[in-house]
């Protein structure tokens, strides 16, 4: 099987076991709520920062009232995501950015994005593709782990890993590869002790029993 026709095998199983429609896992009823979330998701499980913006939300309704909230206060708001006095000063000075620079309104470009504080390509391409249907590939560790176990990348940078999926996967695929790698990277093939005999991708995946 050829690398093209292993990638074109690879997203019919994907689309055929997780459907094509999106897949958020973080929750938010707005664009900068989602932005602040991924900011939070780092190095944090979406399930905790779930738990954590429920309450933070309600006490911070806007992007004005981030801009205004008192740094020491909003690291104890978040403190249980890990990383909070970073990831509390980036989002302070992120709405502060998205008020005097943008309007109070989320930019869509991957240059205006990745200008916000706190914000990297990984964050920026989950604004882009899952609010902005901008085709966008968010790459995280699960999505770098089993595309080199596919044999679709061989890079551990994750913007390197990015430009390679781009070019090799169908631009349609795009938004919707990053949560379905994450859904098995959960459930079937985690980073150690990967269930291979259970995995749908088990026929064409080149690292087939060497775990």
């Amino acid at each position: 099987m050829t690398k093209k026709e292993r990638v074109s095998e690879v997203c019919r199983v994907l689309d055929e076991m997780y459907g094509t429609g999106p897949i958020i896992y973080l929750e938010h009823e707005n664009t900068w709520q989602l932005l602040f979330a991924t900011i939070l998701s780092a190095q944090c499980t979406d399930a905790r920062v779930n738990i954590v913006t429920r309450d933070l939300y309600q006490k911070y309704p806007t992007i004005e009232s981030f801009a205004n909230a008192d740094l020491a206060e909003l690291e104890q708001d978040i403190h249980s995501t890990g990383f909070y006095h970073n990831k509390a000063k980036n989002i302070i000075a992120c709405a502060r950015r998205l008020l005097s620079d943008f309007g109070g309104e989320v930019p869509t470009s991957i240059e205006d994005l990745t200008s916000l504080p706190g914000v990297g390509r990984k964050t920026a391409n989950v604004i882009r593709g899952n609010i902005y249907n901008e085709p966008s590939i968010v790459v995280d560790t699960h999505v770098k782990r089993i595309s080199k176990r596919l044999g679709l990348t061989k890079k551990d940078d994750p913007t390197e890993v990015e430009f390679d999926l781009m070019k090799i996967l169908p631009k349609e695929h795009w938004i919707r590869y990053n949560m379905q790698i994450i859904t098995l990277g959960r459930t079937i093939c985690p980073s150690r002790s990967p269930k291979c005999g259970e995995c749908p991708l088990y026929d064409v995946c080149v690292s087939k029993g060497k775990f």
